[in-house]
């Protein structure tokens, strides 16, 4: 399997389980505070890097940022029409944080060669 292949699995499947874990019923309180703001950033931090890593000749254009945000806001949409959750516009600011975050720590995390093989790895077998 070829490390793009990879990456876009792995977004797929983390997609998938955002989706689910934000929209079922929460069976523990969870921390409405700080807590909760920093999962949300540290989930769109995640995939942000999934989603670079899955489409490495984009770059990490508006366009990916937007379908993230979109996403986030998807989710807030959804959880509004749902009688156990709740529609957060602080929730989805920690998700856009979370895409920012990002966005400022590539330059950053490029300097490590691994990341940077793992970028430029366009075809070669993992």
């Amino acid at each position: 399997m070829n490390t793009i292949r990879l990456f876009q699995t792995l977004l797929f499947i983390a997609l998938v389980l955002t989706l689910y874990f934000t929209t079922t019923p929460v069976e523990y309180t969870v921390s409405k505070g700080l807590n909760d703001k920093l999962s949300h950033l540290i989930a769109f931090l995640f995939l942000s890097f999934l989603t670079d890593y899955s489409f490495p000749e984009k770059n990490f254009s508006f366009l990916i940022i937007y379908s993230l945000g979109a996403y986030g806001l998807l989710i807030e949409c959804i959880q509004y029409f749902l009688p156990y959750r709740t529609f957060s516009f602080l929730d989805f600011l920690a998700d856009l944080a979370g895409v920012l975050l990002y966005t400022l720590m590539f330059p950053m995390l490029f300097r490590l060669k691994l990341f940077r093989v793992l970028r430029n790895t366009k075809t070669q077998d993992v």
